[in-house]
């Protein structure tokens, strides 16, 4: 099976959720044999493409995350504006092209949303329109792109979708509909893989944290990721987030798997 396989559909529209019924979710006769994602299969049962997404918390847990978010999104804002404008001015003195990069991730209740960035490559149309992952060494990266990579300062765009509520400041990492791993769709590699959908992506996540960053050339580095993804909605709380939050603050120090 290919990055050519048929994928399921995803929705550009937001979907109305009855938080007054209990979904049931069957477990899929195709279980990964990792021990740790066999453990949350009682929590985090795979879901089907075709059925609604729900936040594993109540609602008051919900919001104190959506005001956590506003909260450090506008303290960022104000900390790296100045920053942002010098990285857009350095985008456009070294290539011609936009400043940002837009592209169409999936996010909560499996609804697409067109996630930002700082441009880090030179602007060019893909080669035969397939969705290719930045590698090591990537010719198509800029210099300024280099750096905004080590740093993760391409990211900090992505603070609009954070405050438009696309995004969260934690949560598990947006991916492309498509994208591969080991030469197969992320959505074809496990049944857990549309469970990470159940909450609203992040910016950063405990899989981002742990040094699961970077290319995903085989299905063994997604499945970690996938791992991780779940474990952080199983252990969900603001305390939880302030530590992945710190120790994202000291992975961008390091500069660790970021290409």
């Amino acid at each position: 099976m290919n990055c050519n396989s048929k994928l399921p559909e995803y929705s550009n529209e937001p979907s109305l959720r009855d938080h007054s019924k209990t979904p049931m979710y069957q477990p899929s006769s195709n279980m990964i044999n990792e021990a740790r994602l066999a453990s949350l299969d009682s929590v985090l049962a795979p879901l089907s493409y075709a059925e609604p997404f729900y936040w594993p918390s109540t609602d008051w847990h919900s919001g104190a995350k959506r005001a956590m978010d506003i909260f450090i999104s506008v303290l960022l804002f104000a900390v790296s504006a100045v920053a942002m404008l010098l990285i857009a001015i350095a985008i456009r003195l070294e290539t011609p092209g936009p400043v940002l990069f837009r592209q169409r991730r999936i996010g909560l209740d499996n609804v697409g949303f067109e996630m930002w960035k700082f441009r880090t490559m030179h602007h060019r149309a893909p080669e035969g329109g397939r969705l290719m992952q930045s590698t090591r060494h990537d010719p198509r990266i800029t210099r300024v792109g280099a750096f905004l990579r080590q740093t993760s300062l391409d990211e900090l765009p992505q603070l609009f979708n954070v405050l438009r509520g696309q995004m969260s400041i934690v949560g598990p990492r947006p991916h492309a509909p498509g994208t591969c791993a080991g030469g197969k769709p992320f959505e074809l590699v496990t049944p857990h893989y549309p469970a990470r959908h159940r909450v609203r992506p992040g910016m950063t996540g405990l899989a981002q944290v742990r040094g699961w960053r970077g290319e995903t050339d085989t299905e063994a580095k997604l499945l970690r990721r996938v791992e991780a993804d779940l474990e952080y909605i199983e252990r969900w709380s603001l305390g939880l987030d302030l530590v992945i939050i710190a120790r994202t603050a000291v992975s961008v120090l390091a500069m660790r798997n970021a290409y």
